[in-house]
């Protein structure tokens, strides 16, 4: 038994590709205001390509034998999906899969393939940070507990966790995306807010850095003489860890196709992925690889979540569902080797 996974959802972006087919799709946000979406990371793509790849299976029933679970997963960019399925009793409702496989459409040449062994992708949390401190007047800062002052002292605090606390061997990224703080500039405001994306490989080396952000946070706050702070987690991303013998065996599958010189191993990737849910959930391996979308004669591809991310379109539905097939049918082909099952 095989899953095989592809995300189905978007971004609040809007699409400034220029393309015919570029969205032109609104959406709701969580707190009810409306922003323009679209396939910003190319789950589009990995939509399309899984229901191509699903279509050669049901027409070609006499080259393979077993049972395909065809996993079409929400929420992939928040963190939740994969885990509300799984809460949901997707395993129950659903055959129990032996191995779970996924792949990413990526800013790579386009009609390559690339595959992890061991760590595929970091592990990513969220949090939102409120600072408190003492309004008043700009004029009298003696009078005031400075939330903005302690507020630039924890951000720049935080970046000697991984420059001065972490082994330069285990590599961790902690970046403040947002900061918003006062409404006019002759008052010191009573509250800071700010919010943080910490990324880590190893999970020994999570707690590490999570234990020192609290840390530095609270610290800081002591030495301001300002009360405790707030830190609350806004989302947390799994591990994405590919089984390093079955990337092997996928690996070797796929270089028949799309061919020797368009695979090749992968490189740990920073970006997070909520995928390793599925198969951790009930203890199963994974593989997840990435595919190229973009021609490099076309210059520095756009980055995913870019507003101008759009993959061309062939041959990369053709790379992603050929890809795909080949990881099932390495597994439930005629000629797989089920020694092991």
């Amino acid at each position: 038994m095989v899953a095989f996974r592809a995300d189905t959802d978007a971004l609040p972006i809007r699409a400034e590709s220029g393309l015919d087919h570029a969205s032109t799709a609104v959406g709701t946000l969580d707190d009810g205001t409306e922003a323009p979406v679209m396939h910003g990371c190319g789950h589009d793509t990995h939509i399309t390509s899984a229901l191509t790849a699903a279509r050669a299976l049901a027409l070609g029933l006499d080259a393979w034998s077993g049972t395909l679970v065809l996993v079409f997963q929400p929420g992939e960019e928040t963190a939740v999906g994969a885990r509300v399925m799984v809460d949901d009793g997707l395993w129950d409702r659903a055959p129990r899969p032996d191995i779970v496989l996924g792949r990413h459409v990526m800013p790579l040449p386009v009609g390559t393939v690339t595959v992890g062994h061991g760590t595929a992708m970091s592990m990513a949390d969220s949090l939102k940070v409120t600072l408190y401190g003492r309004q008043a007047h700009g004029s009298q800062p003696q009078a005031s507990v400075d939330p903005i002052v302690l507020g630039a002292h924890v951000v720049t605090r935080l970046q000697t966790i991984v420059s001065r606390e972490l082994d330069p061997r285990s590599p961790a990224v902690i970046t403040c995306g947002t900061f918003h703080a006062g409404i006019k500039e002759n008052i010191i405001p009573a509250q800071a807010e700010f919010t943080l994306n910490i990324r880590t490989f190893e999970p020994e080396v999570r707690d590490q850095v999570l234990a020192a952000v609290r840390r530095v946070i609270t610290g800081e706050a002591a030495v301001s003489n300002a009360p405790e702070p707030l830190i609350e987690e806004l989302y947390r991303f799994p591990r994405c860890h590919n089984d390093p013998d079955e990337a092997v065996r996928i690996e070797t599958a796929l270089r028949a196709e799309p061919g020797e010189d368009n695979v090749s191993e992968g490189a740990p990737n920073m970006g997070s992925e909520d995928f390793g849910h599925l198969a951790d959930a009930i203890g199963v391996p994974s593989v997840y690889w990435m595919f190229g979308g973009f021609d490099p004669a076309d210059g520095e591809p756009p980055s995913n979540h870019s507003p101008y991310f759009a993959p061309v379109m062939e041959p990369t539905l053709t790379t992603g569902a050929r890809a795909a097939i080949t990881g099932i049918l390495t597994y439930l082909g005629s000629g797989a080797d089920r020694s092991g099952d």
